[in-house]
């Protein structure tokens, strides 16, 4: 199970420190990564980690502005969110896969290829 918090409104520029808290399964051996979804538009990979492969990626349009994190004793991934463009409503959600989902590609893989999600955390950003 994921369970997502965080989410709220927040104007532009502002910060958000989102959390995953996964149960059920350890990450150690599962690769967490976090999706987002405005609506009418695809599910888009934002960032992943694979702890103890110590890989994490970012996607072009977060790169120094977000920062993934995990924290094996809390079972829990987070997504500090930096300067957030002005974008409306956007949902944020974790997902879990097996650790080879996030390798030496250098991507965090498609929505598709995850088959565990948590239910979401909506990110509004508006003055």
């Amino acid at each position: 199970q994921l369970v997502e918090s965080g989410g709220g409104l927040v104007q532009p520029g502002g910060s958000l420190r989102l959390s995953c808290v996964v149960s059920g399964f350890s990450l150690d051996y599962y690769a967490i990564a976090w999706f987002r979804q405005a609506p009418g538009k695809e599910r888009e990979a934002v960032s992943c980690i694979n702890i103890s492969g110590g890989r994490i990626y970012y996607e072009d349009s977060v790169k120094g502005r977000f920062t993934i994190q995990g924290d094996n004793a809390k079972n829990t991934v987070y997504l500090h969110t930096n300067s957030l463009d002005p974008k409306g409503t956007t949902v944020y959600y974790c997902a879990a896969e097996p650790n080879d989902i996030v390798d030496h590609s250098s991507t965090c893989a498609l929505a598709y290829e995850y088959d565990y999600w948590g239910q979401g955390t909506q990110v509004t950003v508006s003055s």
